[in-house]
């Protein structure tokens, strides 16, 4: 086990799958006592036997993020109770990505998608991040998306939500910084879930096709960023989002 989140406590949310299971992992093998914060009360405690499982420190913390603020207002008081008072990083990774055209898209899926992906962790960030301030400090670590910056024909509503989600990192990072909390941001690519059989096409390969990487990311390449953001490591790094995605925004994808 590393050191780099030693003494630290963490909440992640959606953190029974995908990639913000790997981020717990990752945090928990830092040294991190760990909040696996998610619905799936069978997933979550699985995460939770394999962080105690190699030495580390976890406890799955049930939540229904629906967007209300008294959703997120209970998660962060049971997070602060059961990580022993304190919760010094919140991972804000919990989202929902319904895939339609913008013309196929509902009013109560455009209320849905919003309220999970862009109110829970408006409402989570505003209940803990005055309290970390009140502590002395700590590290908000939010999940953008490279669609926010490169259009696709599809799944407008959702790469709307990760837009909002990394303008919200640059402004909290202006509003909570001078008074310790550190705001920032990871912005994956196309990963692949590890879940998806091995020889199960995946639609998104194509998607990296020319870039500098030539290949879809993992969801651990992401929870290594995430590390880096919360540990003191990136003391001095305020209001950034990190692209992790084998350069699809930053360099031009060439034909093949």
């Amino acid at each position: 086990m590393n050191a780099r989140l030693q003494h630290k406590t963490a909440l992640v949310t959606g953190a029974t799958s995908n990639i913000g299971r790997e981020i717990a992992l990752a945090f928990a093998r830092e040294g991190a006592f760990v909040g696996v914060g998610g619905r799936d009360k069978a997933r979550g405690e699985r995460v939770v036997e394999r962080i105690r499982d190699a030495g580390g420190r976890a406890v799955f913390l049930p939540a229904d993020l629906d967007g209300s603020a008294a959703a997120s207002r209970e998660l962060a008081e049971r997070a602060t109770r059961e990580l022993g008072g304190r919760v010094d990083v919140l991972v804000n990774s919990a989202a929902i990505y319904p895939g339609p055209t913008t013309p196929e898209t509902d009013e109560e899926t455009f209320d849905r998608v919003y309220a999970v992906n862009v109110k829970a962790p408006f409402f989570l960030t505003a209940a803990l991040a005055p309290a970390m301030a009140a502590a002395g400090g700590g590290a908000v670590v939010n999940l953008g998306s490279w669609v926010a910056r490169l259009g696709i024909p599809v799944g407008a509503l959702y790469a709307s939500t990760k837009g909002a989600t990394e303008t919200l990192t640059r402004a909290w990072a202006a509003e909570f910084g001078p008074r310790g909390v550190r705001v920032n941001a990871v912005s994956p690519g196309v990963i692949r879930d590890p879940e998806l059989p091995p020889d199960q096409p995946f639609p998104g390969e194509a998607m990296m096709l020319g870039t500098p990487a030539g290949r879809t990311g993992s969801p651990e390449a992401i929870a290594h960023a995430a590390v880096y953001l919360a540990s003191d490591e990136a003391a001095f790094v305020h209001g950034i989002v990190l692209d992790v995605d084998g350069g699809r925004v930053p360099v031009a994808v060439l034909a093949g």
